[in-house]
């Protein structure tokens, strides 16, 4: 099944004004060192999310296969093309909602107070919009892939990211909802 272009159109307008309220927000365009990288893997750097892809990556793929996952499941009595562009408006605005909300002042703030990202200053916009197509490209891959296969990617991707960097999307989550001083200390003695 292809996606529809009214689909497809769809998720690209939400994208597009993830990028406008980026814009409005005033968040930098790039990197304020001036540089595009493809990968940057220091987690505890200026340049840290400011880049095309980066250790935190693994997390937006995650989203598109948990977005994928809740969206057949969601729209699972619509027609297969229907429930395929829906779950993907609906990933790609969960993501760029996630997106806008991660630069607020309150989430950048709550990484620095809970979390070991003492530093961190927010995305930019091009870390931002690549972390939506890191999301899609997990979303289709998802799509393809048995449902045991997708799980495994995901365990193997946390786990990679937590010997790495001793961050995923698991403690990313729990330390901003319920931190726990013990790991925010593990984490900082990178």
């Amino acid at each position: 099944m292809v996606l529809s272009k009214k689909y497809a159109l769809a998720a690209l307008g939400l994208t597009i004004l993830t990028l406008a309220i980026l814009f409005g927000m005033d968040r930098p365009p790039i990197c304020e060192c001036g540089t595009v990288k493809l990968w940057h893997g220091a987690v505890q750097s200026a340049e840290n999310s400011q880049h095309l892809a980066d250790w935190y990556t693994f997390s937006h793929i995650i989203h598109g296969f948990l977005f994928y996952g809740f969206g057949y499941w969601l729209f699972r009595k619509q027609p297969e093309a229907a429930r395929l562009g829906f779950a993907l408006c609906l990933a790609v605005f969960l993501e760029g909602f996630w997106e806008v909300l991660e630069n607020s002042p309150m989430i950048i703030n709550r990484y620095r107070e809970a979390t070991f990202a003492f530093g961190y200053a927010g995305d930019s916009i091009i870390n931002s919009m690549a972390d939506i197509g890191w999301m899609t490209l997990g979303f289709f891959a998802a799509r393809r892939m048995p449902v045991k296969a997708t799980v495994a990617i995901a365990v193997i991707f946390e786990l990679v990211a937590l010997y790495a960097i001793r961050d995923n999307l698991t403690l990313n989550v729990l330390m901003l909802t319920f931190p726990i001083e013990a790991i925010k200390e593990w984490q900082g003695a990178i």
